[in-house]
């Protein structure tokens, strides 16, 4: 043998041994990786979850997907397939992933919360609180009669009205008694309860639709036509003056008898626009173009002159109108009048719009950062009156943190404090899952405390949002998924009959009492979503017509349903334990 020979039969050894090496070492540390018990392998295991779980849930079978459910039932198939993650880990996840969930609802509902009270709403949710306690009623007679345990039961209820928060308040509930193998059941009465809770309320939907021969191009018109009545929409108007009293006063005088009824933006005159400053005199036959709502429009007539519904104009010439972006903090919770634009320019804000509604701008009016504010005014002020406003898209998008973490803590001290209840064992909490949601929504809705603005970014709020239902759900199918199918096999199948019944039952009942009181199907379809907080039924919903009859209903009636849902699994573990 050559020498040339024996160095390439060395290489070739070489080769093989470390080939063999890294596959051994490779081996070790994917299994070790993977059976290990750290933090890493917790993480490692809840990312391939949330991974396979968003990926299956955009799956949709007949306008029908599992949404971000799918993440559950990955989950509960990682957890069926072996994998074992750290339980300390996995409770620490879990309930922070819930805590971001349920503060970005709360911060995202709040500015409206307390107006779903006003009229219509005190009784749509009062259809959604019925619901409620239907359910609620149902599973505590399967638990007295039936003997199904608590933590089970109440897993189930979860699961069969799809409310996550819920499970997660009972679940907390469970470990205050000191029961975590209750915790991992409720997880799996959730589990297996939970899609018949999704595909139940969609067949409500449809069975009372072709119980009451329902046709939707009719339910869309008469929404319509009920929305245009109700509706306090702004217009713009152009008013001739006519009282006599009102001429060769300074329109800052005016402005103040009419402040909460018209914002007057420019006046014509002889053909000519003129900004409307506080010391232009008025004249006769000025016209005077400024912004109202329908219900002012009598008292106008009375007080100004003939009004006319103005048609939609482009502005030209020295005066324009543009849109300013409110982003220099500065300003945010200040008035229109200690802003004083109209005192310091020739310019006007005529609108300001903020979480998708319109409000006129009286005197009185706090701006909010992130608002967006209508000027009409002259062009050429156009960049002055943008630059001391903010309109700055990257300042907007600037994380807001520190009020994030104050609201948080906030939250969980409230979700700690103890509600007593007479005749419960035991004191009721709000817990995490209840606390921060309320402290969320009094923020949201209240938008500052002084220096700090809890405003937030809807992009922002959605990474929350989605971010903490991935990672609670991922956390309750990994807990859980070790022993669901043997549940199943082994009596959980009556759990989905316990299920179906908690879900149909209730929503049945409220649907035909509310068609039966003339409710539009429409609506009728957003408060069971919402009263189920199930947004699949909500998607589902929303494919019927294009109006937001579903979408208002299901948010009128999900921040209180949401707070009764959390409060009820509370309830139903401490009376049944």
């Amino acid at each position: 043998m050559n020498i040339s020979t024996l160095n390439s039969h060395n290489e070739c050894t070489f080769i093989i041994i470390l080939k063999e090496f890294s596959q051994l070492f490779f081996m070790d540390f994917f299994k070790n990786l993977l059976s290990g018990s750290g933090t890493a392998n917790a993480i490692l295991f809840i990312s391939i979850t949330a991974f396979v779980g968003v990926l299956l849930g955009k799956v949709r079978v007949k306008n029908v997907k599992l949404g971000i459910a799918g993440v559950l039932f990955s989950g509960l198939l990682v957890g069926h397939l072996g994998a074992q993650a750290n339980p300390e880990v996995l409770h620490f996840i879990r309930e922070f992933g819930l805590i971001l969930f349920v503060y970005a609802i709360g911060i995202d509902v709040g500015p409206r919360f307390f107006n779903t009270f006003r009229s219509d709403g005190l009784r749509m949710n009062a259809f959604a609180a019925g619901i409620v306690a239907g359910g609620f009623l149902i599973a505590y007679l399967f638990h007295r009669l039936g003997g199904v345990p608590a933590a089970v039961i109440t897993g189930i209820m979860s699961g069969a009205v799809t409310n996550t928060p819920g499970l997660g308040a009972a679940q907390q509930v469970l470990t205050d008694f000191g029961n975590p193998d209750d915790t991992a059941v409720a997880g799996m009465g959730y589990a297996v309860a939970y899609p018949i809770g999704v595909l139940g309320i969609i067949f409500s939907l449809i069975l009372i639709r072709i119980f009451f021969k329902i046709k939707i191009d009719k339910e869309v018109a008469d929404y319509k036509n009920q929305f245009q009545i109700i509706r306090q929409k702004l217009e713009s108007v152009e008013i001739t003056v006519t009282n006599p009293n009102l001429i060769g006063q300074k329109l800052g005088y005016i402005k103040e008898f009419i402040d909460k009824e018209l914002v007057i933006s420019r006046i014509r005159r002889n053909g000519a626009y003129l900004v409307a400053t506080e010391d232009l005199i008025l004249q006769e036959d000025d016209l005077i173009i400024g912004v109202s709502a329908l219900q002012y429009i009598k008292n106008l007539k009375m007080t100004i002159g003939k009004v006319k519904i103005a048609e939609k104009k482009e502005i030209s010439g020295d005066l324009a109108m543009f849109h300013v972006l409110v982003t220099n903090r500065k300003y945010a919770g200040k008035t229109i009048q200690q802003i004083g634009i109209y005192r310091r320019y020739e310019a006007n804000i005529t609108r300001i719009f903020r979480a998708g509604t319109e409000i006129l701008p009286t005197r009185g009016t706090t701006v909010e950062f992130g608002d967006t504010v209508r000027i009409v005014g002259k062009r050429e002020l156009l960049p002055e009156i943008r630059n001391e406003l903010g309109n700055s898209v990257e300042e907007l998008a600037h994380p807001n943190t520190l009020p994030i973490f104050v609201g948080i803590a906030l939250g969980v001290i409230l979700g700690s404090i103890p509600i007593f209840i007479p005749g419960l064992p035991a004191p009721a909490k709000l817990g995490l899952a209840g606390g921060p949601l309320l402290i969320a929504i009094l923020l949201g809705n209240q938008r500052r405390f002084k220096s700090f603005d809890f405003y937030m970014t809807p992009g922002a709020n959605m990474m929350i949002r989605e971010l903490g239902i991935i990672l609670f759900l991922a956390c309750v199918g990994l807990s859980s998924g070790g022993h669901f199918v043997k549940t199943i096999v082994n009596g959980g199948y009556m759990w989905m009959l316990y299920g179906s019944v908690i879900t149909l039952v209730p929503v049945l009942i409220a649907a035909i009492i509310a068609r039966l009181m003339k409710y539009n199907y429409l609506k009728i379809c957003g408060i069971i979503s919402g009263a189920m907080t199930d947004p699949p039924a909500l998607e589902f919903a929303n494919s019927l017509a294009p109006v937001h009859a579903q979408s208002t209903a299901y948010a009128t009636v999900y921040p209180f349903t949401m707070f009764l849902r959390i409060l009820a699994a509370q309830i139903l573990i401490l009376i049944t334990l």
